[in-house]
C-alpha cells in the first residue's frame, strides 16, 4: 500500500512522485557538504511511465562551482549508477537535483549532461537552507526556446509534485514528525498495540469532524456542499453491513490473535537469550 500527497500543480508535463527517503538523502548530503560549498547536486533514480516520474532513490555527485565555471565528477556519477544497477536494476536515471530555490546558468550546463543520460530528465530543487522559512521543493522539465537558426535557449517548466511513501516509509515519517516540536527529544518505535490504538483514535477524531459537519448542515449553520455529500455517500456505501455484536466479536478475536503473536514473540526472544547464556556457561 502506498500514499500520495499533492504539493503543487504543474503547468505542463508529467507528475513527479517523490519518496521521503530521497528528501532525507538530499538533506543529509547538504549537511555533509564540503566547507565553502553553497549547494550540492546529485542524480535522481526511479521509474518512468506515460504520465508520471517516480523518484525512489538518489545519490550525491561531487562538483566544484564558482561564478565563472562548474566542474562535475562525471566518472563518479557513472560508477555510482553502475553500482546501483546491480542492487536495483529497475531504477534508471530520471534526472538530477540541486539544493537551493533557484535555477542558475550552471544548472543549464548540468542539465545538458543529464539530457544525454536520460530522456527528458527532470530537475528537482530543494531549499535546505530554508531561505523562505520553509523547505520549498520544486520540479522542472526543460524545453528549448528561441528563433530557428538563431540563438536557442532553455526554458524550465514547473511540474506537479506529489509525495509518495510505502508503509515502511510511513512509519519512519511519522516517527520523525513526533520530534518536530522538540528537535533534541528522542522517540522510539511503539508496539503494534499502541499503533492500533493511535490509528483508532485518529479514525474517531475524523468521524467526530464528519458528524459535526453533518449536524451543522442539518441545523442550517453551514451551507451544504454537494461534493462533500457525494464523498460521504460513497463512504457510507463502502461500510460493510454488519451488526454491532458481530463487529465487536470480530474485533476482539483479531485483538486476541495479535496479543497471542506478541506473547509468542516475547517468549521466543526470552528462550533465545536464555540459550545464549547457557552456551556461554
Amino acid at each position: 500500500m502506498c500514499f500520495l500527497f499533492i504539493s503543487k500543480m504543474s503547468v505542463y508535463g508529467p507528475v513527479v512522485k517523490i519518496h521521503p527517503v530521497v528528501l532525507a538523502s538530499i538533506a543529509d548530503s547538504y549537511e555533509r557538504r564540503n566547507e565553502g560549498a553553497s549547494r550540492v547536486i546529485g542524480t535522481l533514480l526511479g521509474t518512468v511511465d506515460k504520465h508520471s516520474v517516480e523518484v525512489t532513490n538518489c545519490f550525491s555527485v561531487p562538483h566544484n562551482e564558482s561564478e565563472d565555471e562548474v566542474a562535475v565528477d562525471m566518472e563518479f556519477a557513472k560508477n555510482m549508477y553502475d553500482l546501483h544497477k546491480r542492487v536495483s536494476p529497475s531504477e534508471v536515471i530520471v534526472g538530477w537535483y540541486a539544493t537551493g530555490f533557484e535555477i542558475t546558468e550552471h544548472s543549464v550546463l548540468i542539465h545538458e549532461y543529464y539530457s544525454r543520460e536520460a530522456t527528458n530528465p527532470i530537475h528537482l530543487t530543494m531549499d535546505c537552507a530554508l531561505q523562505s522559512n520553509k523547505m520549498n521543493i520544486r520540479a522542472y522539465v526543460s524545453a528549448p526556446m528561441g528563433v530557428p537558426g538563431k540563438t536557442v535557449g532553455v526554458m524550465f517548466t514547473p511540474l506537479s509534485v506529489k509525495y509518495k511513501y510505502y508503509n515502511t516509509e510511513k512509519i519512519g515519517t511519522e516517527l520523525l514528525q513526533r520530534t518536530r516540536d522538540a528537535p533534541n527529544a528522542t522517540s522510539g518505535l511503539t508496539s503494534d498495540l499502541c499503533q492500533v490504538g493511535r490509528a483508532a483514535g485518529r479514525v474517531q477524531d475524523m468521524l467526530t469532524t464528519v458528524l459535526t459537519y453533518i449536524e451543522d448542515v442539518l441545523s442550517g449553520k453551514q451551507a451544504a456542499d454537494n461534493s462533500v455529500g457525494r464523498y460521504l455517500m460513497d463512504l457510507v456505501n463502502k461500510v460493510p453491513q454488519i451488526s454491532a455484536e458481530d463487529f465487536e466479536t470480530m474485533l476482539n478475536s483479531n485483538i486476541n490473535d495479535l496479543l497471542m503473536v506478541t506473547y509468542l514473540s516475547n517468549l521466543t526472544q526470552a528462550q533465545i537469550a536464555l540459550n545464549e547464556k547457557i552456551v556461554i556457561l
